[in-house]
């Protein structure tokens, strides 16, 4: 699998427990993220274009609330497995920092 950009993951693991619409993937991660990673619309609909292209999301629906169109994306079964491998990847890579973290030894003389 080609490895997924951190806002792609990020996309991905909103749409994981079900449909969402733009603003609401925004604002979900944002939550997700800590509030570290805020997506821009142009930002948000260009990485859905490109996971719709990887067959990672679909268009689930489209509703109109207040005049205004919304579609709603949802994760595909492909996306689901990218999420879950991604997922898998970055907790082995975090495994392997705290263990070479706990062989550390500390400089002498340093204050910290």
């Amino acid at each position: 699998m080609e490895s997924l950009s951190e806002q792609s993951f990020m996309i991905l693991a909103a749409l994981a427990d079900r449909p969402r619409h733009g603003y609401a993937l925004v604002t979900e991660v944002a939550a997700l993220s800590g509030d570290r990673i805020h997506l821009r619309a142009s930002t948000l609909y260009a990485a859905l274009e490109r996971l719709t292209g990887r067959g990672l999301v679909e268009p689930d629906r489209d509703e109109v609330e207040n005049g205004r169109l919304r579609r709603y994306y949802r994760l595909t079964d492909a996306g689901a497995a990218a999420v879950e491998e991604e997922s898998a990847r970055m907790a082995a890579q975090a495994r392997a920092a705290r263990q070479r973290l706990a062989r550390r030894t500390p400089r002498l003389g340093t204050a910290g």
